[in-house]
């Protein structure tokens, strides 16, 4: 055992682990955060994805030890009870069947989002590739995405219109 502090969605947490165990163990046994899921626990499927450094990163496979910076799960995206423009979107769009590759999806989206905020079809379709939705909702993910893509550009060009005004 071992003490760790982790910042998880701006909350910083003192805790007393094993260096080893997988970061998506303490998220959801330790801290009770529901978003990420436990897929395959290979790191192949996605639905464990949280963002770490502005980086999709799958927790099932990321031990303890080597998490350096702030942890972004799915509960940290929305603000003062406001969703995220990609959350709002996957609603929109009515993405979800079973919604248990959800968090993986938005997450994966929102990480995308953030370094490429008009991605083409092609790289949407690229960057989703490895998150897997055995709903096959993808032209719907698609769709949402492009829509987030919009919805935080218009956000942004009004926030600089308020600046100017």
């Amino acid at each position: 055992m071992s003490n760790i502090t982790l910042k998880v969605n701006g909350k910083t947490h003192a805790l007393d682990l094993d260096p080893a165990t997988p970061l998506l163990y303490v998220l959801r046994n330790d801290l009770a955060l529901r978003g990420p899921r436990f897929g395959c626990g290979l790191g192949q499927c996605g639905a464990c994805t949280v963002i770490i450094n502005g980086v999709a990163t799958r927790s099932c496979i990321t031990p303890l030890s080597s998490v350096k910076n702030e942890i972004t799960t799915l509960e940290g995206l929305a603000k003062n009870g406001k969703l995220h423009p990609v959350q709002q979107a996957w609603i929109d769009e009515q993405v979800p069947q079973c919604g248990f590759c959800q968090n993986g999806q938005i997450m994966t989206a929102k990480a995308m989002l953030d370094k490429t905020p008009h991605p083409t079809d092609s790289q949407i379709r690229q960057t989703m590739a490895t998150t897997l939705c055995r709903c096959m909702t993808y032209y719907r993910v698609q769709l949402a995405i492009k829509r987030a893509a919009k919805m935080i550009a218009s956000n942004l060009t009004g926030s600089k219109k308020e600046v100017t005004a």
